[in-house]
């Protein structure tokens, strides 16, 4: 079975029916739900989800944002092809480095520390602009994948 270690953006775009990038997330999230793709989200990208659903959820007028933020961060903790990645140390260092030597936002140096820790894919929404200036040493050493080169 193949693994990614999923960002927020790819978690968001799915949720998002009228998102650029939904077709693709949508494709994503159907690999994880048949059980082709297992989905590793270290714990900040849970937080960081909750948090830009609420916000998604209050912008679209939806009735209780937070409690249904928190039905969709409760359905991805259990679902069966989904690890949410060990609090270990070495994940909470390995962070740390990527953040201090690439200087990336700290949830998208815990995906390309978990793709490490884990030997998955690095699944993000689009290239971010902090990482558009080191992306060829971020390929060289991490495997990260787009959605928008699947558009």
């Amino acid at each position: 079975m193949a693994r990614a270690s999923i960002d927020t953006s790819v978690i968001i775009e799915y949720i998002d029916e009228e998102g650029e990038y939904h077709e693709q997330a949508k494709t994503v999230f159907s690999a994880i739900l048949s059980g082709k793709l297992e989905a590793i989200i270290p714990h900040p990208i849970l937080a960081e989800t909750y948090y830009v659903a609420t916000r998604i959820y209050q912008k679209l007028g939806i009735e209780e944002p937070e409690t249904t933020a928190t039905k969709l961060v409760e359905w991805l903790y259990r679902l069966p092809t989904v690890i949410i990645a060990d609090t270990s140390l070495n994940l909470a260092l390995e962070a740390g480095k990527i953040k201090l030597h690439y200087k990336l936002a700290l949830t998208d140096c815990y995906i390309l520390a978990t793709s490490k820790i884990y030997n998955c894919i690095a699944l993000f929404r689009k290239l971010e602009t902090e990482m558009l200036k080191n992306i060829k040493q971020l390929k060289r050493n991490y495997k990260i994948i787009f959605l928008e080169d699947y558009k």
